[in-house]
């Protein structure tokens, strides 16, 4: 039998209409042109095949774009053959399931990336072309990559990310999008740029400027800075941090009347940064209104005596504490002025507001005003002296933020403490965070002297945060100390992923030349009576991959550097 249809003129954009009319039935609703009747079926699939081929093959074509312009040239030396073919290999690799905490004894190439990116971008070689698309991917989807690949990755990367969508983060993390600055010279053109840019181009154009001629930044941003919104009044106020002087103040002070709290506050962060400051003087001597010595020879006071005589509150205490001893008096309030000065009046719950503010009162003030106020003491015969009243804790702790903050090395190494002391904080440090902002104030090679005691002293239970801020590679000293540490938990019998942060750490971080010394640890140790069964061979095993990893670092270093 011959089934015939009605001809149907399906009209553009009319194949909503068909799937209505297919939802509803050719008995309630026939596609136009069509009577109802026992060929309305037939008829809506023809009408519904003409409307497909249509939309697929009938498409009018759209105006031709423009062409995009040739992608820029890299002028940089292109990457010697062995680490081409390297970096494709490590931007191949992908991490794969998780096993329960067992990683097996192949290295973990993408993390080797972050160093591979240094070492190729000191060397000042250009990427492959064909590896570009990799790399962005990478960049895409980790974070912490992104500096470090767009830098490799030149200017061709930005013309790539023009035409992806996928790839656009690119254009956001690279200051401006790539886009040309003006020279220094061209006052119309950095005036014109100023005025009319992006967010993004405006930011690119004042860190460039503050870089090289800091006074004329100042200048440029405080020509717009009562018409800017609160949002990029902070991004620009940050971007002062560079070259911060002197000569800064007077725009600062004005920033402390701010109508954002969080301009005011970023502002007071950035003149006490100036211990010669106005804001600075001002912090001291409300600082210095709170601390002093107390002379007397006993903190005792005369209290009921317990049933061995000493008084209630001092029941732990075999006797007078001889010396003099700091007391603190924390304010009473929180005026306007320590408010204007960007002192927060509201605590956090849980805190007391007389403890907040003298928290901050002490963090704010210059370090050099504490000698004088404190009997002429060093930093750490300060911070030896007992403090009354419990107040020890807050007070340390502000010392130990105004030593980051002021980037002081002599308080510091006081706060800190010597690294083998019997309990893992220093005198001052109220966690490991504090601990690692404090090492990072010192210079590499002695803070790794110390990180390196620390460990021999307390192992690696609470190392993972003060490696972190050591400097790669590792310094020898510091480098013994973590493969001992190693070797030890491996001798106590516990399974290595209970150390798996500090291995990463190892892989990463470890000199090298320490492959060979660790050889002697790729045997199966005798397992011992009260070890975790099977624990042995795992310590072998994440040996091994430390051993293959360190070569394998060894062998990239020499690619990059061999023509």
């Amino acid at each position: 039998m011959t089934r015939t249809s009605t001809p149907v003129d399906a009209p553009a954009g009319d194949w909503e209409g068909l799937v209505t009319t297919a939802l509803l039935g050719t008995d309630r609703r026939t596609p136009p042109g069509v009577v109802p009747g026992p060929d309305a079926p037939a008829a809506l699939l023809d009408a519904a095949a003409v409307e497909t081929v249509r939309r697929r093959a009938g498409l009018r074509p759209a105006r031709a774009a423009e062409r995009p312009r040739p992608a820029p040239q890299d002028t940089r030396p292109p990457l010697p053959a062995a680490a081409a073919r390297r970096l494709a290999l490590l931007l191949a690799d992908r991490p794969g399931p998780s096993g329960g905490g067992r990683r097996g004894a192949a290295p973990d190439l993408m993390e080797l990336l972050p160093q591979w990116l240094a070492t190729a971008n000191a060397r000042g070689f250009a990427p492959p072309a064909h590896l570009l698309p990799a790399l962005l991917d990478a960049a895409r989807g980790r974070t912490d990559l992104r500096p470090a690949a767009l830098e490799f990755a030149g200017p061709r990367a930005l013309w790539l990310a023009r035409l992806n969508p996928d790839w656009r983060f690119a254009l956001r993390s690279t200051p401006g999008g790539g886009a040309a600055l003006p020279h220094l010279d061209d006052g119309e053109g950095i005036e014109q740029l100023w005025q009319e840019g992006l967010f993004a181009e405006r930011v690119a154009l004042l860190s460039a400027l503050r870089s090289r001629v800091p006074a004329a930044a100042r200048e440029l941003l405080a020509t717009t800075w009562t018409a800017e919104r609160a949002e990029d009044r902070l991004m620009f106020l940050d971007s002062l941090r560079a070259g911060l002087g002197p000569d800064d103040e007077p725009f600062l002070e004005q920033a402390l009347a701010d109508r954002s709290r969080n301009v005011r506050a970023t502002a007071a962060e950035l003149l006490s940064s100036l211990p010669g400051s106005a804001l600075a003087a001002r912090m001291a001597v409300r600082a210095a209104a709170c601390v002093a010595i107390d002379h007397a020879q006993t903190a005792v006071t005369a209290q009921p005596a317990d049933s061995a005589g000493l008084p209630v509150a001092e029941a732990q205490q075999h006797g007078p504490a001889a010396g003099p001893s700091i007391v603190v008096e924390a304010p009473h309030e929180c005026d306007s002025g320590m408010e204007r000065d960007g002192v927060v009046a509201k605590a956090p719950a849980g805190r007391g507001e007389r403890s907040w503010w003298f928290g901050q009162l002490v963090e704010a003030a210059p370090l050099g005003i504490w000698p004088g106020r404190l009997g002429g003491r060093t930093p750490a015969e300060i911070v030896a002296l007992p403090v009354a009243d419990g107040w020890q804790g807050e007070l340390h702790a502000a010392w130990c933020r105004a030593a980051v903050r002021q980037a002081d090395a002599e308080w510091s190494r006081a706060l800190l403490g010597e690294p083998t002391a019997p309990e893992a904080g220093g005198p001052g440090a109220v966690s490991l965070a504090e601990r690692a902002k404090l090492l990072d104030t010192l210079g590499a090679g002695e803070r790794a002297e110390w990180v390196a005691g620390f460990i021999a002293t307390h192992g690696l239970s609470e190392a993972f945060q003060l490696l972190g801020v050591c400097a790669v590679p590792w310094a020898p000293p510091l480098g013994r100390a973590v493969v001992d540490a190693l070797n030890i938990a491996r001798d106590a019998g516990s399974y290595p992923w209970s150390f798996s942060g500090v291995m990463g750490l190892a892989e990463r971080c470890l000199d090298p030349s320490e492959a060979s010394r660790l050889d002697a640890l790729l045997a199966v140790p005798d397992e011992a009576e009260n070890a975790s069964p099977g624990a042995g061979g795992y310590w072998a095993e994440a040996f091994q991959r430390l051993v293959t990893t360190l070569r394998l670092r060894a062998a990239m270093t020499e690619e990059l550097l061999t023509p």
